[in-house]
């Protein structure tokens, strides 16, 4: 059993706490209805909303950015011009998507940072994670016919139910620039993937 709190600290007393004992992929299965959820609950104040999307009043959201609903943007998060939400995403503080990233169906914990370039899919990223320039999280198994993604859990694959999961990558993880995370990926906390590496968790080590 993989448990969000074993790989995202203080989860439990973040706006995510409710779900907190889901599994990653019946987290990202139900975005778009959870973002929905706590756009319900959030401060009037501090955020301002247009329709499904909320933009707390401290984040920077440069022309050209593309933002689709539902949506949350925290405080003192920077999104960059070029840069694409989509499919029911919540971004804690402080956290940065640059130009040509794509953030699809995701919860970004604070701190995290996704450079340029970038694509991530249906997945969890903790606290302070940074992916660099082109790394990729790939969410859908394109090369074969059974669909389902499959996790490694205490080394032995699991199957999730999921035709699209991405990862979850516990807190300070670090992806280099131009990896590939293949569908299914979990990692501990302060991982790293160097540059220019395939993980693959369906291939045992």
């Amino acid at each position: 059993m993989i448990r969000l709190t074993d790989y995202i600290a203080d989860i439990s007393r973040s706006a995510l706490a409710p779900w907190a004992d889901l599994s990653p992929w019946a987290l990202v299965t139900q975005a778009p209805a959870v973002v929905r959820q706590l756009l319900a609950d959030l401060p009037a104040d501090d955020y301002s909303v247009q329709g499904e999307i909320a933009i707390h009043r401290s984040a920077i959201v440069e022309p050209g950015a593309l933002l689709k609903p539902p949506l949350i943007i925290g405080a003192d998060c920077f999104i960059a011009s070029g840069a694409l939400l989509r499919g029911g995403c919540w971004l804690d503080a402080h956290c940065i998507i640059g130009p040509g990233a794509e953030l699809k169906t995701s919860f970004v914990f604070s701190g995290s940072k996704l450079a340029h370039f970038n694509f991530v899919g249906d997945s969890v990223l903790g606290h302070g994670i940074n992916l660099e320039a082109g790394s990729i999280v790939a969410n859908y198994r394109n090369e074969r016919d059974d669909k389902e993604v499959q996790v490694r859990v205490a080394g032995l694959l699991q199957r999730t139910g999921c035709d699209k999961f991405g990862a979850l990558l516990g807190d300070q993880c670090r992806i280099g620039a131009n990896a590939v995370l293949a569908p299914g990926a979990v990692l501990a906390p302060a991982s790293v993937i160097g540059r220019g590496q395939v993980f693959d968790a369906e291939v045992p080590v």
